[in-house]
């Protein structure tokens, strides 16, 4: 039978159950209570992920040490404040951090379940299709993705800039059509570690009722990095205002693809990346240390995806390849491909596509490149959009309008050209502010001296000239206005 993890993952309904140290579970009730002054039990369990029963335990426990009061009842529920001590308490073991959010799931319930979550790496030709089926992409291409996706290992993919190797690693999760558990913050030596990201994590609509709510059940993650990515982005890093961690990409990718775009143009070395990694993706797990000096092991349940249009011997040695086992070259489209691309891409924009428009496109795309890639159909068409809009005619794709998109898109070789286009050559304008037989006359030889340095004979200049009529080297007249 297959796993499903929500059946494993449900709300405790003991405070022991939480599987974190109890005093962080106090801490966090405090901070959530101090921060809405007023609240009741039911608000604060919402606001910690954890079910009333649970936070109905911690309040009754916190009373029990005057830390909290109970001010009545609300129904079935109960309104509660902290005390002055109760105050005074969580405002000191808030100089250490200031997190106030859900309560974290113990490290090694995180291990069991992410291990647990394994990709089924039982990929066929159907699904390989299916995954790219909005793409047009060579058979012989989707073959080699396919084994090196069901291998273990990285992928690499390699190629010109523009034929589609990011738009072939984005789609790689569409393999996978189940669900996985991401948890909102992990506990490790009563440190917490943020995970669960909205920006990065899609979630499932619908979220089951039973499922422990520190859990957000997501399709498989894609992370996709590029050449802002850095080596702090592996390890854990803290927070010292919030006194919380964010979680390394490879912990936000596991049981997902990780995606790095544009590899070889980031601030450090490639082989750099591999070295750092090159035990986790052997051993399926990843070596990390806390701000307090833990060190612990987390999965690394990931397919790392690697992607570049550099020269692949310009990245490292032998042995650097070596380690990237499946190297997949995505070169330029063929003929009949970009056609399909140019035709789809009409599609989607609202673009009538005009007879001989393709062949046009061909032509000019060989030109220009030499070859045929699949962004230049797209390109063309978003171009197309504007200018008709800017002209107010209607979106007609038409060899006219190819010949005035590839003027506007290409880069222009012949500077000779630019003079014949109506673009005046550029002249050193005259300087402002002196009268121009003045400018005339700073290397004029009847001054007696021509100067090769403009601040050379400055003083001998100035007693040449006139300020309002006056004579040569005389002091301006004052201004009455201004005594």
């Amino acid at each position: 039978m297959a796993y499903s993890p929500v059946d494993s993952v449900r709300a405790p309904s003991r405070l022991e159950d939480l599987g974190v140290p109890i005093g962080l579970a106090e801490d966090l009730f405090m901070r959530r209570v101090l921060a809405d002054r007023v609240t009741t039990v039911s608000e604060a369990a919402q606001a910690l992920c954890i079910t009333h029963a649970v936070a109905d335990e911690l309040a009754l426990s916190l009373r029990d040490k005057a830390l909290v009061e109970f001010l009545g009842a609300n129904g079935r529920d109960y309104r509660i404040q902290l005390t002055e001590r109760g105050t005074r308490s969580t405002h000191q073991r808030m100089t250490t951090g200031r997190h106030v959010g859900p309560v974290p799931v113990p490290l090694a319930r995180y291990q069991e379940v992410v291990v647990a979550q394994r990709a089924d790496e039982a990929v066929d030709r159907l699904r390989v299709h299916n995954a790219f089926e909005d793409l047009y992409v060579d058979q012989a291409l989707l073959d080699q993705l396919g084994p090196a996706f069901v291998s273990g290992g990285a992928i690499f993919l390699y190629g010109p800039a523009g034929t589609g190797k990011t738009s072939l690693a984005e789609r790689m999760n569409r393999m996978f059509d189940d669900p996985v558990l991401i948890p909102r913050y992990v506990e490790v030596d009563s440190q917490i570690i943020a995970v669960y990201d909205p920006a990065l994590h899609e979630a499932v609509e619908d979220q089951p009722a039973t499922l422990d709510p520190r859990w957000v059940l997501c399709h498989r993650p894609l992370i996709l990095v590029g050449g802002e990515m850095d080596l702090t982005m592996l390890d854990l890093r803290y927070d010292r205002v919030s006194g919380v961690s964010v979680a390394p990409i490879g912990m936000l990718a596991n049981n997902g693809i990780l995606v790095i775009d544009d590899f070889g143009r980031q601030g450090f070395r490639p082989e750099e990346i591999l070295n750092r990694w090159i035990v986790p993706l052997g051993r399926g797990v990843d070596y990390l240390k806390a701000n307090t000096g833990t060190k612990f092991t987390v999965p690394f349940e990931l397919k790392l995806v690697i992607s570049t249009n550099l020269e692949p011997t310009s990245l490292g040695d032998d042995a650097f390849l070596r380690r990237l086992r499946n190297k997949v070259f995505v070169g330029p489209i063929n003929d009949e491909g970009f056609r399909w691309v140019l035709a789809d891409a009409a599609y989607r924009h609202e673009i009538e596509l005009a007879a001989g428009a393709a062949d046009h496109l061909v032509t000019v795309s060989m030109t220009h490149l030499g070859e045929l890639r699949p962004y230049l159909a797209v390109d063309f068409c978003q171009l197309t959009l504007a200018v008709c809009r800017y002209e107010g005619w209607e979106t007609v794709l038409d060899v006219e309008m190819i010949d005035r998109v590839a003027e506007l898109y290409f880069v222009q070789d012949d500077a000779r050209a630019m003079p014949e286009r109506g673009v005046e050559v550029s002249r050193r304008p005259e300087p402002r502010g002196l009268r121009r037989d003045i400018y005339t006359r700073w290397n004029d030889p009847d001054l007696g001296h021509v100067f090769a340095d403009p601040l050379e004979g400055l003083d001998e200049l100035a007693a040449t000239l006139t300020v309002n009529g006056a004579a040569p080297g005389a002091q301006p007249p004052t201004d009455p206005s201004l005594s």
